[in-house]
């Protein structure tokens, strides 16, 4: 990747950040504009080391790059395992929930 699209994907990958994190309310024409411009240069720049370590430094970026690739490489930066066993544990609850009787419901009283 040249210099100049490292330095404008840092940039836009910083200002992405700063408006994310924002305690105040971000103008929404501002916040689209950035993601709008940082996307265009995700889809520009090679899948490089400079690359990965924007995409390591900003979470924003991050999920934005993986959105953008979904169509190619699904959940490409996500891991795997996290999701898989979060899977497994949820597929092990509802078959237990299944697996027990139904409790009767309590009379009320008059």
């Amino acid at each position: 990747m040249n210099t100049t699209a490292t330095k404008n994907l840092v940039m836009l990958a910083r200002m992405l950040e700063r408006l994310d994190r924002s305690a105040e309310a971000v103008d929404a024409q501002q916040y689209r504009g950035v993601v709008e411009h940082l996307s265009d240069v995700l889809r520009s720049v090679p899948h490089d080391a400079a690359l990965d370590a924007v995409l390591e430094a900003s979470p924003a970026t991050a999920e934005l790059y993986e959105n953008l690739q979904y169509e190619h490489a699904g959940l490409c930066r996500s891991p795997l395992e996290p999701s898989l066993n979060a899977e497994l544990a949820a597929r092990a609850a509802i078959d237990a929930a299944r697996r027990r009787p139904a409790q009767p419901k309590e009379a009320t009283g008059s």
